[in-house]
């Protein structure tokens, strides 16, 4: 059979036209409640959405369409459906002819009266929705949605109670002096822990939405009049153009936001700690809340941010500044002792003292590898214990560690494979490294790539490997701030708080290289006193 291109045409014109027709219908409440729960239920056809339909005292239908789990079901019985089930909800005409009239033209059509409904509801969070597609959205974000026959819009209620796990100490970040509560995966809760440390109108969380499928809430939190405009346009613009499916967790914000793709140091900062947090938004900076996530995201970073601790401001400032000088030292040690160990017994065994040289080349005397195969397989060895460990179980975990600490290099060192002078390296470089937990991840692959350098190149070539990771950092740029500042370029002013950490009466200005508006933080007896 042909189809001439009249049908043809026709035949396409009236597709569509079904089309637009189901998408307005899709887009736009009606009348009917039966009608919008059909609606409803094709934008939502998951089983655990679920719907409650119930009348008012005059027989007005209507229905609570929620998602289950997410919502609180007693207050949604005790505030919402009780209410209306004792309301007479239906308008009286002033015509009584006029509506008999209607009554006989239209059916069961009837007119609601709509104020009394918004003022019977008691709860303090309450909209009005016309679009099918934000009622979804916020169905799936835990509200309940209120549809009332002869209405066209649905009233969103705010019963969400998500499962939520209790604040406590951030497991990455202890602290002996200081607060001890942590972020939880909760947007709302963590805004709230925020809040509660600046109480101040300046205080701004830009919210938006991001991810086509997983609707992630992210907050740009900023104090106006303080904070530099241009960085926090900047971040806004970016965290807008993010197009992405899922957005689990706010690692992926710092990924996708980060200037360079493949760096290996961060440009962004990290924290666990609401007080951290706020301080930092006080220093002029710019925080980002991702909903889901316990760690917060702190621009601009430097790299000395590693290397200090929010114990650093509880404790004199003679203490902190002994602290972390012993963390930079130790982070040094970490990279370069495996590497140094190495090259001067391939290339500069006369660097060591005579003593020191004797005893490691009676250690490594019978050991079948080189030294840079054996450090690289203890270093292995090492690099997989600490991954065991924290995958399994804790009651097994430790264990592990021990056995493996212990039987393992003990054993190894008596059948004459691995040198006791190695292991000791290896243990030691480990242990400085974790001094600084944030710098974990990166240093343990510089510490792999200086391993390798210094056993193919010597000495020139750890001291090439080094310089070109300096020139590195000076050269990198995150949002406007170099990693190295305030040493590169030198900020005099900023270094009160960089590895030394003078007293709180030397910080009563923020730093400069944040570029704050508002420069003054601490204020002295009969200084002015700063609005913001």
């Amino acid at each position: 059979m042909s189809i001439t291109p009249h049908i043809f045409i026709k035949n396409i014109r009236a597709y569509f036209c079904v089309s637009i027709a189901h998408t307005t219908c899709v887009k736009k409440l009606s009348k009917k409640l039966q009608n919008n729960l059909q609606s409803l239920k094709a934008a939502l056809p998951a089983e655990d959405i679920l719907s409650y339909e119930f009348f008012s005292k005059d027989g007005v239908g209507a229905a609570i369409v929620y998602a289950d789990g997410m919502v609180n079901k007693g207050l949604i019985g005790d505030l919402v459906i009780r209410p209306i089930a004792s309301l007479n909800l239906k308008k009286q005409a002033e015509n009584s002819q006029k509506d008999e009239e209607n009554n006989q033209n239209d059916g069961d059509r009837y007119e609601v009266n709509a104020d009394l409904l918004q003022k019977s509801l008691l709860f303090p969070e309450v909209k009005e929705a016309e679009k099918i597609e934000d009622m979804t959205k916020e169905i799936l974000d835990g509200n309940a949605l209120l549809l009332v026959d002869g209405i066209e819009k649905g009233i969103v209620v705010g019963t969400k109670m998500l499962p939520v796990r209790a604040i406590s100490e951030p497991p990455a970040d202890v602290a002996v002096k200081g607060p001890r509560e942590g972020f939880v995966e909760d947007f709302k809760t963590n805004a709230t822990l925020v809040r509660k440390r600046l109480k101040s109108p300046a205080l701004r969380m830009d919210v938006m939405r991001v991810g086509r499928r997983s609707d992630t809430t992210i907050a740009l939190c900023y104090l106006d009049g303080i904070c530099d405009n241009r960085l926090k346009d900047a971040l806004q613009k970016k965290l807008q153009s993010i197009d992405v499916d899922v957005l689990p967790d706010s690692s992926y914000v710092t990924a996708l936001i980060a200037p360079r793709k493949h760096s290996l140091f961060r440009s962004v900062g990290t924290t666990e700690k609401p007080d951290v947090f706020a301080a930092k938004l006080a220093e002029g900076r710019v925080g980002i809340l991702v909903d889901g996530s316990p760690i917060a995201l702190t621009l601009p970073f430097t790299l000395t941010e590693d290397f200090q601790s929010s114990e650093d401001y509880f404790v004199s400032p003679f203490m902190a500044t002994l602290f972390r000088v012993l963390r930079l030292v130790a982070v040094m040690i970490a990279l370069f002792l495996p590497a140094v160990y190495v090259t001067t017994q391939l290339f500069k065994m006369q660097l060591l003292p005579l003593g020191l040289m004797l005893t490691i080349a009676k250690s490594a005397r019978e050991i079948p590898f080189s030294p840079s195969m054996e450090t690289f397989f203890v270093l292995l060895l090492f690099e997989t214990l600490k991954e065991a460990s924290i995958r399994m179980p804790k009651y097994v975990g430790m264990s592990l560690s021990v056995v493996g600490a212990l039987v393992l290099g003990e054993a190894a060192v008596s059948a004459g494979f691995l040198s006791t002078p190695t292991i000791i390296i290896v243990a030691l470089s480990g242990i400085c490294l974790y001094t600084v937990p944030n710098f974990v991840e990166t240093g343990s692959v510089l510490r792999w790539l200086y391993l390798i350098v210094a056993g193919s190149l010597g000495p020139f070539g750890l001291t090439l490997a080094g310089a070109l990771t300096l020139y590195y950092l000076i050269s990198a740029d995150s949002f406007g701030m170099p990693p190295l500042a305030p040493f590169s370029p030198l900020v005099a002013h900023d270094l009160k708080d960089a590895v030394a950490k003078y007293g709180i009466r030397d910080l009563d200005t923020r730093p400069k290289i944040y570029r704050s508006k508002n420069k003054t933080r601490l204020r002295t007896q009969g200084g002015n006193r700063d609005e913001n």
